[in-house]
């Protein structure tokens, strides 16, 4: 007879989120250069606790970047119950952006994941492309997002701005998000 699978105490499951929390930072910050030590001492558990989570360091730069893009992926939703599909676009165009100037510095450390056999990017683009289906359904239901747009077009322009942007300041990104926002809205296809 098959073992149940345990389930993972409360205490468990916020030790492993404050790790993520803190490693991701860590790693954007310092890449590599990071100790595990020090990201344990600084999410307030011991390094044992790091490790019987997450075994390597390449387990932890994996598992702190799916976090991160899932974070950003889940943010549409609130989003989208908060604010008009426009207003909430632009929104998370601006979070999305903030991400991925923010991830930009741990690009070395995902390069060593990657070196490891580990794939980081595997689901990224399956998350990303329905976030932003979902943005561009309810804009196409309220009237106010183009219809002719597809969720690749939009993940491809917003790429390019968080990587013209990535050595520079967000606030030089917000001209370029209102660019791709008057190309998006509804009002800009009249002539």
């Amino acid at each position: 007879m098959p073992a149940t699978p345990r389930r993972i105490r409360s205490d468990a499951l916020q030790n492993r989120e404050r790790l993520l929390e803190v490693a991701a930072q860590a790693f954007a910050e310092q890449g590599l250069d990071t100790a595990p030590a020090a990201i344990a001492k600084q999410a307030g558990v011991g390094v044992g606790t790091l490790y019987r989570h997450f075994p390597t360091r390449e387990v932890l730069i994996d598992a702190a970047y799916r976090r991160q893009l899932t974070q950003v992926c889940e943010k549409v939703n609130d989003l989208l119950t908060q604010h008009p599909a426009a207003e909430a676009t632009r929104m998370w165009m601006e979070h999305f952006i903030h991400y991925a100037t923010a991830k930009s510095g741990m690009s070395e450390a995902l390069n060593a994941v990657i070196a490891s056999g580990i794939d980081p990017y595997s689901d990224s683009r399956v998350l990303l492309t329905d976030a932003v289906a979902t943005l561009l359904a309810a804009g196409a239901r309220d009237g106010s997002l183009r219809t002719d747009v597809t969720p690749d077009n939009v993940l491809l322009l917003m790429g390019g701005i968080a990587y013209s942007v990535q050595h520079g300041t967000e606030e030089q990104a917000r001209p370029l998000v209102d660019l791709f926002m008057d190309a998006l809205t509804k009002d800009s296809t009249a002539s």
